[in-house]
């Protein structure tokens, strides 16, 4: 125990590490890291939506972005195609390959946040996200 275990900041970065290295490790057979499974989600949501649509939703830096969507292009999961209105702007959409990535990255991803319930109970996990919800209204 150290004197900054009563911070919420703390405790919250803490946790945030460890479920984070939890789904790192859950995605890795797929070459898949957290953000990209993020963006594939989004994609799949929202097919046609432009690179500026998601990066914003999902609080990811355009330079970031333009790394991932390059890197998930070139891995044949996502397709960019340029905006027949706007031509300065890319819609996304998934592959027929990038949507069976998807599958499999949701399933793995339903036994990260099976593990990540088993220690707080489904009533608790309803909890956590509530008071996370309301910590994230503060911006």
């Amino acid at each position: 125990m150290t004197p900054l275990t009563g911070y919420v900041g703390y405790s919250l970065r803490r946790a945030q590490g460890v479920i984070f290295a939890d789904f790192n490790q859950t995605l890795s057979e797929l070459k898949l890291r957290p953000a990209q499974f993020a963006v594939l989600l989004m994609i799949d949501q929202n097919p046609g939506a432009s690179q500026s649509d998601v990066s914003s939703a999902l609080g990811i830096q355009k330079a970031n972005f333009v790394a991932i969507i390059a890197d998930l292009e070139q891995r044949g999961v996502v397709r960019r195609r340029k905006s027949e209105s706007d031509g300065r702007t890319y819609s996304l959409s998934l592959t027929p390959r990038g949507r069976g990535l998807l599958v499999h990255a949701a399933q793995l991803q339903s036994l990260h946040e099976a593990r990540v319930t088993a220690q707080i109970g489904q009533e608790g996990r309803l909890q956590l996200l509530g008071l996370l919800e309301r910590l994230s209204a503060l911006r």
